[in-house]
């Protein structure tokens, strides 16, 4: 059975945004022109019955044909009424112009009914700046009367149609507290005990040089999830490990350099050859007992590649492969391996999984609800993702009613008798996306637009969803903010695999996409043309003349062998809205794209290529561009009005233009380390983000035009490191405290240093010390940049810090309880020291802490910090970074009062000067002695590991 094609959640993509323009163009800005409030008012009426009934669509099992053309035509209809109205306000021209709209564009505009002109004096000359020709406004005219044609046309095809009016609210979303142990329970622990811990003791056996384990098993059975609880549970017992996915098309290049990142090698290029990587990392691996896990096999044909880089050292190495395929599990394994087969859960597992997700505990469930409960867990058939589905399903309903969970069961029933288990399955997340809002269903489906096993990050997501059109304001919250919350629901909804930066914090970076979601995604979106992803030449929708919308392209070449451009990809790309090039050194020219709102490029995987943006000013529409790589921008920008995100920070180097200020909507500006913080830069009111500047050591103009971004919500700056003049330091640090204060909407707040390894840094003594309470939304701050002479005062005011990392000179122990006992929602604390403390420093029960699950710890005299009983009740984590030389050769005190103590990590602090002190095989083994017996005089037995060295944190954004 084919999953049912029954939504139009595609349309939700497209329509939304219209409705929205059709809003504006009733607006007060353009009212007063002749004609304009009838036409559009028409198209607004029809257009939200059509929206009506596409919703009524939404929850319908099957449609007949004639309702699937409908559906099909009003899609395709409502992306080019949007191109026609985006291309009639470009040609008009922003509603808030100082010249005045309304005398500008009465000439095109004045005769949507008759055509005719307006021959006031003096309009025409002004008019024609803005619109090119007299056939340019006929042809306008023209697109306004064809759209209300094929409207009207439309409009007389859907009569036999009921429409049902539904309105929705936005609320704000915030991620469930519960997903963070969900995410582990639901997926790692229930009903895999038993299995891992016979993965285990497998991986410890030394009886052979070189083992391999093969997990079986069809997909949403939790085979990434063992492999991944093994590679945690016994990963510290080899000298080293690595996880690296392989998917359905493997790019060996970029598959072993991140083997070689994993080991903490340099990568090779994209045009070196396999056999390059594959020799370094033997050569690594050759005297080590390693543990590798290489998930998600799909063919043999790999597996011969990828083992070769594996040498039998006998070392008793273990290697796991995960894979859904029998057949290259046991070739895989051959003689000097087994095959481990996953089995679906139990079915009191399969229980303790469900009500988890949906009570919150296995024994919550209203006895009313028992029967159904059943009867839904026995169609999910013990499948971990099936179940989670369904569970984050019914978790979400608005309502827990017997009559709503047996209408979702009978709803199963029919589809679960005659089809296969994958067809089943496939049914099972098909149900869940369904009832997904409505909102979130374009959002979900542009997820399709990254590549199985990419790592896609949060902000990219929500920026991009603001960029298209699939969210806009609401209820007080901006559309980014709309964003985040639509990301959060789809996380709590299991739709989404979070990736958590810190793990024991919940801290999410960004996600990743379930194959098995992954392929729903990809057959909804070809049946609506929402969008296409290309890996190989030729092969948009099956058709060159089919229209494509959105479109990514991975690791194709766009050059033959001879350095001609050819053209690997066929489609008609006149209406193309977003563009995402990963890996790919297809370089198109980008006059094709007249409608273009996304471009992201990304020269991953070491692909030496140079795009060229030259002509990136006749993107008129263009909303969020972000480059990584080779990357070469005209000096000027001043054709990109509606851009919203200018991400650069992957590039090389970037020239900021003047232009920058003329561009009214600019929200989030990011740029390469280096990259200086104009003077100018105060114009640009509407920034919400900043990212990456260096501020310069002998100016201050940039510094103080800081303080008129009032909307900043997200500030990260590279502080000089030298060069300050000393009479002169006194007055730029006040200027930065200056502007700092007026900046009372931040949330995140990174002060760097420019140096390359960020030695101590300007120290700022008590200049930013006087910072008068500032910053009551703060959530992150991060002074690396920065040394205090003490913990500022201000600090108490941080009501809201999750994570803050702070260098100081001396701390006494009322610093320690400023910080412990008035930051009472602190996650994460990373305190440096520069000097050995002249006084013990205590962590006690009345210290406070009691949120803190990361506390890194910088300072030479470790010795002195000494735990009490109480003392940082749920911390997790404790990094120990220090200079040998310097070390006073002993552990903190009381380890043993840190009941939730799970990691344990030494590491070598770097001197003054950034460099990190070398290797000494003397050392190591003191550290290891002293540490590792601390570690094992402990309860909780916490994993030691001894580090490579500190590095200052890079500046990031969340």
């Amino acid at each position: 059975m084919a999953v049912v094609a029954a939504t139009v959640s595609a349309s939700m993509g497209v329509m939304k945004p219209i409705l929205a323009k059709l809003t504006a163009l009733v607006g007060d800005e353009y009212k007063k022109l002749r004609g304009l409030p009838e036409e559009v008012n028409f198209l607004k009426r029809e257009l939200t019955d059509m929206d009506a009934l596409l919703e009524r669509m939404d929850g319908a099992d099957e449609l007949d044909p004639q309702a699937k053309n409908w559906r099909k035509d009003i899609i395709e209809m409502s992306y080019n009424i949007k191109d026609y109205i985006d291309d009639f306000m470009c040609h008009v021209g922003e509603p808030n112009d100082k010249v005045g709209i309304l005398r500008k564009a009465s000439q095109c505009l004045g005769s949507f009914k008759d055509h005719e002109t307006d021959d006031k004096v003096g309009i025409l000359p002004k008019a024609s700046r803005y619109l090119r020709s007299f056939n340019d406004r006929r042809r306008l005219v023209n697109q306004f009367q064809e759209i209300k044609a094929l409207v009207i046309e439309t409009s007389e095809r859907r009569r036999r149609y009921i429409l049902d009016r539904c309105i929705s609210i936005t609320t704000p979303v915030v991620v469930d507290p519960r997903m963070s142990a969900l995410y582990k329970d639901s997926t790692s622990l229930v009903g895999i005990d038993a299995q891992k811990d016979e993965l285990a003791n497998w991986a410890m056996d030394k009886w052979k040089p070189l083992t391999l384990m093969a997990i079986v098993g069809f997909g949403g059975l939790g085979k990434t999830t063992l492999a991944n609880e093994l590679y945690h549970e016994v990963g510290g017992k080899f000298h080293c490990k690595a996880f690296v996915s392989v998917s359905q098309k493997p790019e060996m290049i970029g598959l072993f350099n991140s083997l070689l990142l994993q080991f903490g090698l340099g990568i090779y290029p994209h045009a070196c050859q396999v056999q390059d990587a594959i020799n370094n990392i033997r050569g690594y691996l050759q005297d080590k007992r390693y543990l590798i896990i290489v998930d998600d096999l799909w063919d043999i044909k790999a597996w011969n590649t990828i083992c070769c880089a594996f040498p039998h050292n006998n070392q008793h190495s273990k290697v796991v492969i995960t894979t859904r395929i029998e057949g290259v599990a046991k070739a895989c394994c051959g003689n000097h391996g087994s095959v481990h087969t996953m089995k679906p859960l139990s079915e009191a597992d399969s229980r303790k999984l469900f009500f988890y997700r949906v009570f919150g505990s296995e024994d919550a469930c209203p006895s009313e609800l028992s029967k159904v409960s059943y009867e839904i867990l026995k169609k999910c058939a013990g499948l971990p993702l099936a179940i989670v589905t369904m569970g984050s399903l019914l978790a979400c309903q608005p309502t827990r009613l017997e009559g709503q969970w047996e209408y979702i069961q009978n709803s199963l029933a029919s589809k679960f008798t005659t089809n296969s288990d994958y067809e089943d399955m496939m049914y099972i997340l098909d149900l869940s996306y369904k009832n997904l809002p409505r909102h979130l269903k374009a959002c979900f489906l542009h997820l399709g637009s990254y590549p199985e096993d990419h790592e896609i990050r949060r902000v990219d997501l929500v920026r991009q969803w603001v960029a298209e059109g699939f969210v806009s304001k609401s209820n007080g919250q901006d559309a980014w903010e709309v964003a985040e919350s639509y990301f959060n629901e789809l996380i709590n909804r299991s739709m989404l695999q979070p990736i958590y930066r810190e793990h024991i914090t919940g801290l999410i970076f960004g996600c990743r996409v379930h194959d098995m979601l992954l392929e729903l995604i990809a057959r909804r979106c070809k049946e609506d043309n929402f969008l296409s992803l290309v890996s190989r030449p030729q092969a948009v929708a099956g058709a060159q003349d089919k229209v494509v919308r959105r479109l990514t392209v991975v690791g194709l070449r766009g050059r033959d062998n001879d350095g001609k451009v050819t053209k690997p990809i066929a489609g008609n790309f006149s209406q193309l809205r977003s563009l995402t090039i990963l890996g790919s050194n297809w370089v198109p020219s980008l006059d094709e794209f007249k409608f273009l709102r996304v471009l992201f490029l990304n020269n991953f995987n070491g692909v030496m290529i140079v795009f060229d943006l030259s002509s990136i000013n006749n993107l008129s529409h263009l909303k969020y561009l972000k480059g990584q790589g080779n990357i070469e921008m005209p000096s000027k920008i001043q054709g990109l009005r509606l851009l919203e995100t200018l991400d650069l920070s992957g590039v090389s180097y970037y020239s900021v233009p003047s232009e920058i200020v003329d561009v009214p909507h600019l929200s989030h500006f990011l740029v390469p380390r280096g990259t200086w913080l104009p003077n100018w830069i105060g114009k640009v009111k509407s920034l919400r983000t900043l990212w990456g500047f260096d501020l310069p050591s002998d100016s201050f103009q940039s510094i103080i035009s800081l303080a008129k971004l009032t909307a900043l919500s997200q500030l990260s700056l590279y502080l000089p490191s030298k060069g300050v003049d000393m009479l002169l330091k006194a007055t730029w640090m006040d200027h930065l405290s200056t502007s700092l204060n007026k900046l009372r909407n931040l949330k995140q707040l990174t002060l760097l240093c420019s140096q390359p390894f960020g030695s101590v840094a300007l120290c700022v003594d008590d200049a930013l010390s006087l910072l008068s309470p500032p910053f009551s939304n703060l959530e992150l701050l991060d002074m690396t940049g920065c040394t205090f002479s003490r913990v500022p005062r201000w600090i108490i005011h941080l009501q809201n810090i999750c994570r803050l990392t702070i260098g100081v000179k001396q701390i006494l122990q009322e610093d320690v309880a400023i910080i412990g006992t008035r930051l009472p929602s602190l996650l994460r604390l990373s305190l440096r020291l520069t000097c050995i403390p002249m006084e013990r420093i205590v962590i006690g029960g009345t210290t406070g802490f009691s949120t803190v699950k990361f506390f890194q710890f910088n300072c030479d005299g470790i010795s002195y910090l000494a735990f009490e009983a109480g003392a940082m009740p749920k911390l997790q984590e404790l990094e120990l970074n220090f200079d040998p030389n310097k070390w006073d050769k002993a552990a903190p005190g009381g380890l043993q009062h840190l009941p939730s103590l799970k990691k344990i990590r030494a590491a070598r602090s770097f001197d003054d000067r950034g460099y990190c002190w070398t290797h000494d095989k003397s050392e190591d083994a003191l550290i290891k002695a002293v540490l590792q017996e601390a570690a094992d005089a402990l309860l909780t037995r916490p994993a030691f590991t001894l580090g490579q060295g500190w590095l200052p944190r890079p500046t990031y954004e969340d």
